[in-house]
């Protein structure tokens, strides 16, 4: 790949001010290598229009349905009037705490694909599952559960395993590259455009080991978590994505 991608997931976090804050304290030099966004929560996607020019906006989830009687959902279509060119779908967090099964996660990548957006689609496996030698094998059949029966015309996927999410334990350069080869592998077999989806790696990354996780040959950029809080940690980890593709 000769591109990288940079996406800050706030999750349930942020206000009003700090929006602003963020906005006017990142600072990093655009390129047209660096594909940079934020995800923030719904009801801030209107403040983040004083981010800096270059800065895109995701959404960190959508709904299967595009519209009608679905209290509490948000559309692909909704997100898309708001700025929004990418929406994260599948992230364990979802997966676990509102218990998504692989069907809606399909079906939230389908509504998301339609609407023109590009899904951020994210696997990994759980600490548990790792120690029991099967994280090859889970991260496979969630491709397979979310892909094989689509082939969406824009993708990225992110590997974020679920013991290195706000954990302060992040995967080792050679864990994750390692994991993005089966990763690459699986998209061969289940997309026609396998060989060209950005993959990006997420957990627990920072200024400190963004670096060396975008130095690995298999690692396209990071779906970043709580360092994307701080705007002067946030650039940070852009800046190392450009180095990144000047060595």
């Amino acid at each position: 790949m000769n591109k990288r991608y940079v996406i800050g997931n706030w999750k349930m976090h942020g206000s009003l001010s700090m929006v602003d804050a963020f906005s006017r304290e990142l600072a990093y030099a655009p390129s047209s290598d660096v594909v940079v966004a934020i995800a923030p929560p719904y009801p801030y996607l209107g403040a983040c229009a004083a981010l800096p020019a270059g800065c895109g906006l995701a959404g960190q989830d959508c709904s299967a349905h595009d519209g009608g009687a679905h209290t509490g959902e948000v559309s692909a279509a909704m997100l898309s009037e708001w700025g929004c060119q990418w929406i994260i779908v599948g992230h364990s967090e979802r997966r676990t705490d509102l218990a998504e099964s692989d069907a809606l996660i399909a079906a939230k990548l389908g509504a998301a694909s339609a609407a023109g957006l590009t899904p951020i689609l994210c696997v990994g496996e759980s600490l548990a599952v790792r120690e029991a030698g099967r994280a090859e094998v889970v991260v496979r059949e969630q491709l397979q559960a979310a892909l094989g029966d689509s082939q969406p015309p824009s993708l990225l996927i992110a590997y974020e395993p679920i013991w290195a999410i706000g954990t302060g334990v992040t995967a080792s350069p050679e864990q994750a590259n390692a994991m993005h080869v089966v990763i690459r592998d699986e998209l061969a077999v289940l997309l026609t455009t396998g060989d060209s989806v950005p993959l990006l790696y997420g957990g627990s990354v920072n200024a400190d080991n963004a670096r060396a996780l975008f130095n690995c040959s298999h690692v396209d950029g990071g779906l970043v978590g709580g360092a994307s809080l701080d705007a002067g940690s946030f650039s940070k980890i852009v800046e190392a994505a450009q180095a990144s593709l000047e060595q």
